[in-house]
């Protein structure tokens, strides 16, 4: 009774943790260890550990922020951004991490009503 029992809790802790396994976001990386990150897919991110994804999200932030010369973070903002890029790439899996952050930021300055001038 006690391996059937054993049985039946392994099989509902799979069932739930869903069919692909979470990765390292390093398994990504080059034999020199660099991530190319215009390369970098919806999946992958979706694919990796809560942690690597926060490490990947913060980094994005600061080359998109870097491009636009800002030096500014809003922390709430910011994490509002990663946690949509993430619903956004887990339904859009083969679309490139650049373009779904392009695709949120987009979608999130239209809804909160801020104009970016150029």
């Amino acid at each position: 009774m006690t391996k059937l029992a054993f049985a039946v809790a392994l099989l509902s802790v799979l069932s739930v943790s869903g069919a692909s396994a979470q990765v390292e976001l390093k398994s990504y990386a080059d034999q020199n260890g660099y991530i190319n990150v215009q390369t970098l897919t919806c999946a992958q991110l979706a694919g990796t550990f809560q942690e690597d994804a926060d490490l990947l999200t913060t980094w994005y932030s600061g080359w998109y922020n870097g491009l636009a010369k800002k030096h500014f973070i809003n922390v709430g903002r910011s994490k509002e951004a990663e946690h949509e890029v993430i619903v956004y790439c887990k339904a859009n899996p083969g679309v490139k991490v650049i373009k779904a952050i392009g695709t949120v930021i987009d979608t999130m300055r239209k809804e909160k009503g801020i104009i970016i001038s150029k």
